[in-house]
């Protein structure tokens, strides 16, 4: 038996009603953030360091209150149990200059990008990638990462996976 909302309203309003109550239907949409990667070397040997940047621009009318990401390696770079490397630094670029990273490491990176991003400006977190000494030639290293930013207006956006260029491990 139908109750007598549904046969007045139907069931599609039903449920954008229901979504919008429970907080389900303000999500944002991926372009109102651009998530991009560089480094600053295609190339390293064991022992040497490339340094990895992610900048997130806020493209939306509202500020960025809160961002959080992940970054994790690729499948085949796990599949290389050879490749030896770590994160050894991390630091925020702002208008004031650089400063160490507040996150609980770079592969959680939810507070790094600072709040609050305001529209149209962007935060660039930059991790130094470390290959051990005696790490294994002749693989790429690389990376890939989800995020969520929650904005000012209520709605929040995520999007990945987002890709790092690769770094490629020479020997001499």
């Amino acid at each position: 038996m139908r109750s007598p909302l549904m046969t007045r309203l139907g069931l599609a309003p039903l449920l954008g009603f229901l979504l919008a109550v429970f907080g389900l239907g303000t999500s944002a949409s991926a372009a109102d953030t651009d998530l991009t990667f560089a480094t600053d070397s295609a190339t390293t040997t064991p022992g040497g360091t490339v340094n990895l940047s992610m900048t997130l621009t806020n493209n939306k009318t509202y500020d960025i209150l809160f961002v959080y990401q992940t970054i994790d390696p690729t499948w085949l770079t796990t599949q290389r149990p050879d490749l030896k490397y770590s994160f050894t630094g991390c630091s925020l670029t702002t208008s004031a200059g650089s400063t160490p990273c507040s996150g609980t490491g770079p592969t959680n990176l939810g507070t790094n990008y600072g709040a609050t991003i305001p529209p149209g400006q962007s935060r660039t977190v930059n991790l130094t990638l470390q290959v051990a000494a005696d790490s294994g030639c002749n693989g790429n290293i690389g990376f890939y990462s989800y995020y969520y930013a929650d904005f000012s207006d209520a709605t929040n956006t995520s999007g990945g996976p987002v890709y790092t260029p690769e770094t490629r491990v020479l020997c001499a």
